[in-house]
């Protein structure tokens, strides 16, 4: 089995020790080699059809790496969840928001899924979980008039999340959140 362990640590290495089903099988990971390894204690199932392994601890925002596993290899954490991602503002969002660049139809008790083409700055990393950038995630909260878009913005740049020089830039890039980011020079 350590052929099989390496192929999944390759995988779980970059999502805090997850991965999902399909992406073993992909890997050439049988559902057999899956059942066995979890019967060992090697893998945990933490979903249906989302494992991690073992020698990972429980990511803080493990709901949020699972939604985003399910929804897809390419969705990222957005909106109120990743705030809370990157702990700032006051978010304490009563559901998982993930966003996905092709249209996704699946449903999840406790999530909503957004649909937007996301260039690669809009993308991040952080603590293993797939999000929207800091600049991106304030855009995405003062676009949908959610409250504390302006408390985040503070937040994001007193922990060095945003530069007061990319604020005229997202202003340009995202004229209907220029009112947020044009508050604070």
């Amino acid at each position: 089995m350590p052929i099989v362990m390496e192929s999944l640590y390759r995988i779980a290495e970059s999502q805090a020790g997850y991965f999902t089903t399909a992406q073993a099988r992909e890997a050439g990971v049988s559902r057999q080699e899956l059942y066995f390894l979890r019967k060992s204690g090697d893998l945990l199932q933490v979903a249906y059809g989302i494992q991690r392994l073992a020698r990972f601890p429980a990511n803080a925002h493990e709901d949020i790496v699972v939604a985003c596993l399910w929804a897809g290899s390419d969705a990222v954490a957005s909106h109120e969840s990743a705030l809370v991602v990157y702990g700032i503002g006051e978010a304490m969002p009563p559901v998982i928001h993930v966003t996905v660049p092709r249209p996704f139809r699946g449903r999840r008790k406790g999530v909503r899924v957004h649909h937007a083409d996301l260039a690669s700055d809009e993308r991040a990393r952080r603590d293993g979980v797939p999000v929207t950038s800091p600049l991106r995630t304030i855009a995405d909260i003062a676009s949908h008039d959610l409250p504390g878009a302006s408390v985040a913005l503070t937040d994001a740049l007193e922990g060095g999340l945003i530069r007061k020089g990319q604020l005229d830039q997202a202003a340009e890039k995202y004229p209907v959140t220029s009112s947020v980011f044009g508050n604070i020079r």
